[in-house]
C-alpha cells in the first residue's frame, strides 16, 4: 500500500507541472508502476477481500491520470483501455467513493471519442447508462450530446464553430478528429454529386482557411484541379439503374398482403 501511495503521489506532482515534455515523460514511467503496484493491493489479487476507501481512491485516481495522459500522447488505443478499466469505479463503486474531479470530464471525452471515430451505436449505449439529471445538466456530457444532434442534423457548420467553445481543452484533441471525419465525409459526398467545383466554393464547402489547405485535401483523394475547378473522374463512378418498376411492383404486392392480415 505504502509503495502505491508513493507512486500517486509521484504521478500527481508530474501531472500538475504539464504541458512540461519531461513532467510528461516521467508520467509515462511512473504509469506502469503505479499499474504494477496496485496489483499487489488484496481487492484486485482477491474478489472476497472488501476494498477500502483508499484503496479504491489510489486505483481510480492513477486510472484517471492515465487516461488524460494518453490523450495528451495522442494514444486512443490506450485511453479506451484505461476508461474500460474505470467504468467500475465510476459505477460500482459510485457510492462507496467521494465524487471524482475528473469523472464527468472523461466520460464526455469517451462519448466524443466514439462520435469521432464514428461509432454512433456504441455511443448510444454508453448514454444508456448515464443518469438522465446528467445528460441535461452537466457541461462535459451536454457538449458531445450536441455535436451528435448537428451531425444527425447536418448542421456541419455548428460542429466547426464548437471547436471554440469546448468545455475543456482535452477536448480539443477529439473535436479536431471530429472535424476530420465530418470534412472526408463532405468530401466524399461532394465528388458524387458534382462533376467539377470550383476551387474558392469548395474552400468554403470544407470550411478550410485557405485553398492551399483545399489543395492537400484534393490531392489526397486524387481531384484533379482544371482551370480553377476541380474535376472528378466520372469514369470510377458506376451508374446504378434503380429497377424502379419492380420496387413499384414489390410494394404494392407488400400493401396487399397487409391488408389481408389486417
Amino acid at each position: 500500500m505504502e509503495s502505491a501511495v508513493e507512486l500517486l503521489k509521484k504521478l500527481r506532482h508530474e501531472w500538475s507541472r504539464k504541458p512540461d515534455a519531461e513532467a510528461m515523460r516521467r508520467c509515462g514511467v511512473l504509469l506502469p508502476q503505479l499499474k504494477l503496484s496496485l496489483t499487489s493491493l488484496g481487492f484486485l489479487a482477491a474478489a472476497k477481500k472488501q476494498p477500502t476507501v483508499q484503496e479504491l481512491i489510489i486505483a481510480r485516481d492513477g486510472l484517471e491520470i492515465g487516461a488524460l495522459w494518453s490523450i495528451e500522447k495522442s494514444d486512443i488505443p490506450t485511453f479506451e483501455r484505461y476508461m474500460a478499466q474505470l467504468r467500475c469505479y465510476y459505477s460500482d463503486y459510485k457510492d462507496s467513493l467521494p465524487k471524482s474531479a475528473y469523472q464527468y470530464e472523461l466520460t464526455g471525452l469517451n462519448l466524443l471519442s466514439l462520435l469521432a471515430q464514428n461509432r454512433l451505436a456504441e455511443f448510444h449505449i454508453e448514454l444508456e447508462v448515464l443518469p438522465p439529471d446528467d445528460l441535461s445538466d452537466n457541461v462535459y456530457l451536454r457538449h458531445p450530446i450536441a455535436l451528435e444532434r448537428y451531425l444527425m442534423e447536418g448542421s456541419y457548420n455548428k460542429i466547426f464553430l464548437s471547436r471554440g467553445n469546448v468545455p475543456s481543452e482535452t477536448y480539443n484533441f477529439f473535436i479536431d478528429m471530429l472535424v476530420d471525419t465530418v470534412r472526408e465525409e463532405i468530401a466524399s459526398c461532394a465528388e458524387k454529386s458534382y462533376q467539377q467545383l470550383d476551387r474558392r466554393e469548395a474552400t468554403k464547402m470544407l470550411f478550410l482557411d485557405s485553398e492551399e489547405d483545399m489543395d492537400k485535401i484534393a490531392e489526397s483523394r486524387c481531384w484533379e484541379l482544371r482551370n480553377g475547378f476541380y474535376c472528378f473522374d466520372q469514369r470510377e463512378k458506376m451508374d446504378v439503374a434503380i429497377p424502379s418498376i419492380q420496387v413499384i411492383h414489390q410494394t404494392l404486392e407488400y400493401a396487399r398482403e397487409l391488408e389481408r392480415i389486417v
